[in-house]
């Protein structure tokens, strides 16, 4: 009888543990589906002949002209573009108001891609350049010159303000080009953009056409050739179609986008990370091997450790595919990822994580879901102060169209999805507050479809849950 009350007292303690788990498990009463009704039409690419494709005229006048951050503090500026009748000069003649005019050099790439071949790629990283200063700078030197600026950020410090905007899944559709230019004129005026992957969608296209390379590279000019793109790689950079005996992935998108990958520490250019004004961004690749004792996997592991909070409050991560994800679209694909990665972030208090591939928009609240062991049956997210919120903006308007059948009934750690396209800005304040903001392409350039204030998870750690739970 004394085995039998034993038991029975071990059987009652286990149930009150599990219930107490249940009780802060996020399972039910989700956040807000958006009412907004989008009107449903099929999105179609623009035609080839759209004058957002228009070549530049000249001769050998450089297209395709985009910057990126050149190295991990802001310094530097990588200078990218294209000519096609000859490789030319591949010298940037750049100045301030304040400087004399300067000359860097850099190098020139072809690539072949089935029966295709590219244009001549350039690539050259300006370097040593004056924190929150307009530089000018020329391309074609020799030929058809074009002029274009930048602004390089301000000294990487705490109380920094900055704003990047976020675009992902962008492709070349006539919503594309509404996204674009809704963020373009978005008073709200982001200084960089935080790109989350799936550029051209070339690969949707007989052999991957890439000529739809090059005029999602004339597309995207008019924005990226003023201010920088933190690149994301997506599953349709990818480009591996042995049918065709094209068997080296990616081949397209790493001629033509380059990144600071070595400057920290990284082996290749799908992971990497750069400072900028007071955000540590890490680059995550959904598309590369990221398991234990895997480069990337390595990397990451030395990396976050790095990051001084002090100098740098606000942790940003960019990846393409989601880990928390309640559409009925690319369910899970996230998930070994985020069984390898998530109680890192927990651990080092990530701010926010963006991520792409579903072409729809969601935001989470603050959760979790690390106790999960196989065997304990702990398999529910719970709320989580020391967690990230997960942010889901694949929604640029590419040809694949919008993901619209959601999951039901919505997840509790869900906080707000709709299922339209737009793009979004994170304004960082200081070090302990930044504003949120997603629009929506239908609305007014200043409205927010949805929107949210953070609390920075190292100097402000209250509770900025924006749903009822």
């Amino acid at each position: 009888m004394a085995k039998i009350g034993t038991s029975s007292r071990v059987a009652a303690a286990i149930v009150a543990v599990l219930g107490f788990v249940l009780s802060l498990a996020v399972v039910c009463n989700g956040g807000k589906t958006s009412s907004f009704v989008r009107k449903v039409e099929k999105t179609v690419d623009m035609p080839l002949d759209s004058d957002v494709f228009k070549v530049p005229p000249g001769y050998n006048a450089p297209q395709q002209v985009h910057i990126t951050q050149g190295d991990q503090l802001g310094k530097a500026v990588l200078v990218s573009w294209v000519t096609v009748e000859e490789p030319g000069s591949n010298t940037v003649l750049y100045w301030s108001a304040y400087s004399k005019k300067q000359k860097s050099e850099g190098k020139v790439t072809t690539y072949k891609f089935y029966n295709y071949t590219s244009g001549y790629i350039h690539h050259t990283t300006i370097r040593n350049l004056k924190f929150n200063t307009k530089y000018y700078y020329v391309v074609g030197i020799g030929h058809t010159e074009r002029q274009f600026w930048f602004i390089t950020p301000p000294e990487v410090g705490p109380d920094v303000p900055y704003t990047f905007g976020l675009i992902g899944d962008l492709g070349q559709s006539f919503d594309s080009n509404k996204t674009l230019t809704h963020y373009e004129l978005n008073p709200q005026k982001g200084q960089a953009v935080l790109f989350v992957g799936d550029l051209s969608y070339a690969d949707n296209y007989p052999n991957h056409d890439n000529v739809r390379w090059d005029t999602w590279g004339r597309f995207t000019e008019r924005s990226v050739a003023y201010q920088p793109w933190i690149w994301t790689a997506g599953n349709h950079e990818i480009d591996f179609a042995p049918e065709i005996g094209e068997t080296k992935p990616f081949k397209p998108y790493t001629h033509r986008y380059h990144v600071p990958y070595k400057a920290s520490g990284s082996t290749a250019p799908f992971w990497y990370s750069i400072k900028r004004a007071s955000a540590y961004i890490i680059v995550l690749s959904s598309y590369s091997a990221y398991g234990k004792y895997t480069p990337q996997y390595k990397w990451l592991e030395q990396e976050l450790p790095k990051v001084n909070r002090s100098e740098t409050p606000w942790l940003i991560v960019l990846m393409h595919s989601p880990w928390y994800n309640s559409y009925n679209y690319h369910y899970m694909e996230g998930e070994t990822m985020r069984v390898m990665y998530e109680p890192w972030f927990v651990k080092y208090k990530v701010d926010v994580v963006f991520a792409g591939h579903v072409h729809a928009y969601e935001r989470s609240e603050r959760i979790s879901n690390v106790a999960y062991n196989i065997v304990n049956g702990i398999c529910i997210p719970v709320k989580d102060q020391s967690a990230p919120v997960y942010i889901t903006i694949g929604d640029g308007g590419n040809l694949e169209g919008l993901a619209t059948n959601m999951t039901e009934p919505q997840p509790a750690y869900s906080a707000y999805r709709e299922a339209s396209f737009g793009h979004a800005t994170f304004d960082i304040k200081n070090r302990t507050h930044a504003y949120y903001g997603w629009h929506r392409n239908q609305d007014g350039y200043a409205v927010t479809a949805d929107s949210m204030w953070f609390f920075n998870r190292y100097y402000h750690p209250v509770d900025d849950s924006t749903s009822a739970q």
